[in-house]
């Protein structure tokens, strides 16, 4: 069983990640910024929680079968989806597309923290968004595990 304060620390990491993805698009002046970011990574995380611990209760009865990965894949379609909203044709120029792959990376980042890997959340979030040479300190806290005993790769 999950404590409430892992699901907070969860929330929370998955969160700033996303915040912060989305404070720099909106110094950047871009489409999606802070808030909407942040929401994509609050919500995938939770997502990701609800399909791993919210069935727990239904798992036992008969004729019962619960497949925490297709949760995944419908974050993964749902935000899709979102992106494709995000993308603009106007006389023969495609706008929108770093706005779209953003929000889907950060998806990708809540989801990973969501479902126990705070350590590839912070690895996507250095290696995809490029925050490396923007958030060093928070990241040695993070990926170190020192600071969250519970971040263990999920697999």
């Amino acid at each position: 069983m999950i404590t409430i304060s892992e699901v907070l620390v969860r929330v929370l990491v998955a969160t700033v990640l996303g915040g912060v993805v989305g404070i720099e698009r909106e110094r950047s002046e871009r489409a999606a910024g802070l808030r909407t970011h942040a929401m994509v990574g609050l919500g995938a995380a939770a997502f990701m929680i609800l399909s791993a611990f919210g069935f727990k209760d239904i798992l036992g009865a008969q004729a019962v079968v619960l497949d925490p990965s297709r949760v995944a894949a419908q974050i993964v379609t749902g935000i899709g989806f979102l992106g494709a909203g995000t993308i603009i044709f106007q006389r023969e120029m495609v706008r929108g597309l770093t706005t779209a792959a953003s929000i889907w990376a950060v998806a990708a980042i809540g989801a990973a923290v969501g479902g126990r890997d705070v350590r590839a959340g912070c690895w996507y979030y250095y290696t995809d968004i490029g925050g490396v040479s923007r958030s060093k300190t928070c990241g040695k806290s993070l990926v170190s595990g020192s600071a969250l005993p519970f971040a263990q790769p999920a697999f």
